[in-house]
């Protein structure tokens, strides 16, 4: 389902609001299934990442996920095979659409940085690409 508050990135790779509620108390954001890019099949959560370290760096063969910086910031950089680019997250309730058949790294994240990712599919190891060289002969 296309959301219709997206940057488009690439052809791959693009931005996703989601509605956040503001008021005196503070902010909520939320995923809603009807409305979403896919439905939600598994939640995670990165937070505690030393400086220097990344997290990341794989392809996924057909699972998509949305990356949200929930708190702090961190760099994402994600690759198609044909156009790179590094994109700062800093906003809760902006995520990053990683489509299947795209490298991502996580990197640069702020002592406070906690990000949450929505994915697509349950965790199934045999379905990444953890080895950057076979990716870009792949997908190059």
């Amino acid at each position: 389902m296309q959301n219709d508050m997206c940057d488009v990135i690439s052809d791959t790779v693009r931005m996703v609001d989601v509605p956040c509620v503001i008021d005196e108390r503070g902010a909520l954001c939320f995923v809603e299934s009807a409305s979403f890019v896919f439905d939600v099949k598994r939640v995670f959560w990165i937070y505690g990442v030393k400086e220097g370290q990344t997290r990341g760096s794989h392809a996924h063969m057909s699972c998509a996920e949305v990356v949200f910086p929930v708190s702090g910031s961190f760099d994402i950089e994600v690759d198609d095979g044909k156009v790179a680019e590094i994109i700062h997250m800093d906003c809760p309730n902006r995520g990053i659409l990683i489509p299947p058949k795209v490298w991502c790294n996580l990197k640069n994240f702020s002592k406070d940085a906690v990000c949450v990712v929505l994915a697509s599919q349950e965790y199934d190891a045999s379905g990444y690409i953890h080895d950057y060289e076979i990716f870009k002969r792949k997908f190059g």
